[in-house]
C-alpha cells in the first residue's frame, strides 16, 4: 500500500519557454501600445496646436473673433479626454492577468520611447 508520493512539478523561471510567453510578449504589446499612443498624441497636439494660431492669425485680420473662456473650456475639455483615453489603456494593459506588469512596463517604456 505503500505508494510513491508524485513530486510537483518544477517550473525553470528563467527558461525562454516561460520567460518569452509570459513576460516577453505582453512587455511587447504595452512597448506598441504605449509607442503608439505617445506618436498619436504628438499629431493631435500639433493638429490642435495649428487650428489654435489659425484663430489666433483670423482674430487678428478681424476674420473671427475668440472667446478666451471657450477656447480655455476647450483646451481643458481636451486635457480631460487625454488622460481618460491614458487611464483606459492603463488599465486595459494591466489586465492580462499576472502578466499586466510587464505589460504596463512596456507600455510606459513606449510612452518614454515614443
Amino acid at each position: 500500500m505503500n505508494q510513491p508520493v508524485p513530486e510537483p512539478a518544477v517550473i525553470d523561471f528563467f527558461s525562454a519557454a516561460f520567460l518569452l510567453p509570459n513576460v516577453g510578449a505582453p512587455f511587447l504589446v504595452g512597448l506598441a501600445v504605449g509607442y503608439f499612443a505617445k506618436k498619436i498624441l504628438k499629431v493631435a497636439l500639433f493638429l490642435g496646436g495649428a487650428a489654435v494660431v489659425l484663430l489666433f492669425i483670423g482674430e487678428y485680420y478681424g476674420v473671427t473673433q475668440i472667446n478666451d473662456e471657450a477656447l480655455h473650456q476647450t483646451a481643458q475639455n481636451a486635457a480631460d479626454l487625454a488622460t481618460h483615453s491614458g487611464n483606459f489603456l492603463y488599465t486595459r494593459l494591466s489586465h492580462f492577468t499576472w502578466k499586466g506588469g510587464s505589460a504596463v512596463a512596456g507600455f510606459l517604456a513606449g510612452l518614454k520611447l515614443g
